[in-house]
């Protein structure tokens, strides 16, 4: 029953004719807005309803509930991440993750106000959050490319160091992105300052994952990650 209800709150109306496709896309841009301008908590899917003139039966059949409109935007961001990612070029891993990370970033920019008001849910709900049962789907999504980013590169280390640095690497994108949510500087200026420390950074950790000790601490340290996060558990 719940992985039923997993897969309605997606958001994907049964049938898709254009006018339906339609309707669930004015519902869906609706709720993002007024999660944005008033937060997760504060806005109902009775104040969803009402603003976009329909009835609440109607909301019904294509968001059950306000996790039914997460899981959405997680399916389209992630979806709309991986398609971007696509493009990526080849050359050194530490390039590749850069352009991944500069990609999210660009992304993301149109839904942050929905995002901030999310925070508390992607970072604190054990149900909801990034690293949740119910979002696997898209963690795996954007893990991937990730992964992708050191296993595919001229420079990638051998197995296991590769995977492990790959996930590294994705909880590192995480981190910049609760930066990006949280900044207050003018058009989150800090954060593009951020990603050019970075860029200037990354040759020198390049060199040093080359280093025994440094290969042994990425392997460690992944393997800490899997179990405090990535738990059995989480990806069922």
């Amino acid at each position: 029953m719940f992985t039923e209800n997993v897969k309605r709150s997606r958001g994907r109306p049964i049938g898709r004719t254009a006018q339906g496709t339609a309707a669930r896309d004015r519902l869906y841009t609706v709720a993002l807005r007024l999660i944005g301008d008033h937060g997760y908590e504060s806005t109902t899917l009775r104040d969803i309803a009402a603003d976009a003139g329909v009835s609440v039966g109607l909301l019904y059949r294509y968001f059950p509930s306000k996790q039914a409109v997460i899981l959405a935007l997680y399916d389209d961001l992630s979806s709309d991440f991986a398609r971007h990612s696509a493009g990526m070029p080849a050359g050194r891993w530490r390039d590749r993750f850069e352009f991944a990370l500069r990609t999210s970033l660009q992304v993301l920019e149109p839904h942050r106000a929905a995002l901030r008001a999310l925070t508390p849910v992607l970072v604190g709900d054990p149900a909801d959050n990034i690293f949740g049962g119910t979002t696997a789907f898209s963690r795996r999504r954007v893990q991937a490319v990730f992964e992708r980013a050191v296993s595919g590169a001229t420079d990638a280390p051998t197995s296991p160091l590769a995977e492990a640095l790959g996930r590294l690497l994705y909880l590192v994108h995480l981190a910049v992105l609760l930066w990006w949510l949280l900044d207050k500087t003018a058009g989150q200026r800090a954060t593009r300052a951020l990603v050019s420390l970075a860029h200037q950074l990354l040759p020198s950790v390049a060199l040093t994952v080359r280093l025994p000790t440094v290969r042994r601490f990425v392997i460690a340290a992944d393997a800490l990650a899997r179990e405090a996060l990535f738990s059995a558990a989480a990806e069922e």
